[in-house]
């Protein structure tokens, strides 16, 4: 065994190695970064030696293990934070980064980046402004709120509505609505964090008036409906209607709050899709303070947004955690930027992302699928990939908390490698750049045009082919992998 450690390559001649095989790659990343890529290849190279996966001096030839080691060092020394290629037909995707932003959202964002904005500045007087002014007019025009201001998340703005209102008393809240959403996000931890005392009313899926009136108290500093999210109650059901839970709040001296979770600015229902809340509805009927997400079916950058009465808003804004919680400038651009296409409702169907791949008609849907189907089967003829696709119906989802169980129709396109297992490609593909994400279904890997776009198309037949390829090499060589 020390005779083969002696033979591994030394990290020079490594670095020599790789220099020679790709000069534009090895010159484009910190060398201090390709060390320790080639330490750790050669380092897990040394642990399979201890297993007696090698046994002579010519299997560790750095000739034998270059193509492997470039590989490795290339993955290695990838930027953590990397664009992805979204196949599954979940539009807005958590661990992707939720909406991706319309062209206008990103041209500002880009604007801001480049230079000093007027984030701060009072274009009046060239004094120090306030960063709520650049979005709140367009939030109060869309909502038909009287004030409103934005943080860095929905989650914040729960906490700091909370916090700056009601800390100290007692929140009135349905037992049905106590929802945890993804990272272990739960409103009753929120409440506590922010000083409120949790008043539970009603059952988990039966609450009704009578359950609030009991529930107010000398106490009480508000009620509160909380949108259910990523789950529904079906069956034996009821809730207490937002006009009355509002009627009955406001008879009390009380603000009613309300937490719209995902939250829209149009009305999805118009499309055949199931009715989310809208802003203004919920303002209309008689919420005091709403909170939404801008990143969710808004289809903008990650926001939360507190809208609702002036005298309530005023209150918010005091709070110093307002500042701790406040957006930075490239939020705030590309928020500005989304809102602005909202004031033309048929333009924002039109323009923002979200929006646009969740009114997709099957139609769409089934061209959009055989076309790329039909490219992929030129791309496995000329390269002599012997990968089978196929068509066939499927769902795409929402997702992020909106129409939770609702299935949109889709047409997938499945891949069938004949050299590998679905599984196996599917793993091979996240090492690729940039990684590709589909989801497995009855054996096979299946991508889902309504979440990919024609632009990506390019990136993502490489991608295929490079993995289909590394497979079969793999399946024929007992090389270090």
């Amino acid at each position: 065994m020390s005779e083969l450690f002696r033979h591994i390559p030394s990290v020079d001649a490594s670095l020599s190695a790789l220099e020679q095989a790709d000069p534009a790659f090895v010159h484009g990343v910190p060398r201090a970064v390709l060390r320790d890529a080639v330490t750790q290849f050669w380092d897990e190279l040394r642990a399979q030696i201890r297993t007696g996966a090698y046994t002579a001096p010519d299997q560790l030839a750095l000739a034998r293990h270059l193509p492997f080691l470039l590989k490795h060092v290339r993955r290695f020394s990838r930027p953590r934070f990397s664009s992805v290629i979204n196949g599954t037909g979940v539009i807005v995707h958590t661990n992707m980064g939720r909406s991706p932003l319309a062209a206008e959202a990103r041209q500002a964002v880009l604007a801001a980046a480049e230079g000093y904005c007027n984030v701060e500045l009072d274009m009046q007087t060239g004094g120090r402004g306030s960063r709520h002014a650049l979005t709140e007019g367009l939030l109060c025009r869309l909502t038909g709120a009287e004030a409103a201001l934005v943080v860095n998340n929905n989650a914040a703005a729960v906490f700091l509505v909370l916090d700056s209102l009601c800390g100290g008393g007692e929140v009135v809240v349905s037992r049905g609505e106590l929802v945890e959403i993804g990272g272990s996000f739960r409103i009753p931890d929120v409440m506590k964090k922010s000083g409120v005392t949790l008043r539970e009313v009603g059952t988990t899926n039966r609450t009704h008036v009578q359950d609030y009136r009991d529930a107010v108290g000398e106490n009480t500093r508000a009620l509160m409906r909380v949108h259910a999210s990523n789950y529904r109650i079906v069956g034996f059901h009821s809730a207490v209607a937002l006009k009355e839970l509002a009627n009955l709040a406001h008879e009390h001296g009380l603000p009613l709050l309300n937490d719209l979770g995902s939250g829209c600015l149009v009305d999805f229902s118009a499309y055949g899709l199931p009715g989310e809340p809208v802003a203004s509805s919920a303002l209309a009927d008689g919420a005091d303070v709403i909170t939404f997400s801008g990143d969710k079916a808004l289809g903008g950058p990650q926001a939360g947004i507190i809208a609702g009465r002036a005298d309530l808003i005023r209150r918010i804004k005091r709070n110093p955690l307002a500042r701790v919680l406040r957006c930075d400038k490239l939020c705030l651009a590309a928020l500005e930027a989304t809102l602005r296409l909202y004031l033309d409702p048929e333009e924002a169907w039109r323009r923002v992302p979200t929006l646009r791949m969740a009114t997709f008609s099957c139609e769409e849907m089934h061209a959009a699928a055989r076309g790329l189907a039909s490219r992929l089967r030129r791309l496995f003829s000329s390269h002599a990939v012997p990968c089978r696709v196929e068509l066939r119906s499927g769902v795409s989802r929402m997702g992020g908390g909106a129409f939770p169980q609702y299935d949109l129709p889709t047409t997938l396109v499945c891949l069938r490698p004949q050299g590998c297992s679905a599984t196996a490609l599917k793993d091979a593909l996240l090492a690729t750049d940039p990684p590709v994400l589909g989801r497995l279904e009855n054996n096979a890997f299946c991508l889902d045009p309504r979440t990919l776009k024609k632009r990506e198309y390019p990136l993502l037949l490489r991608a295929v082919r490079l993995a289909l390829e590394e497979n079969a090499l793999l399946g024929n060589t007992n090389s270090h992998t």
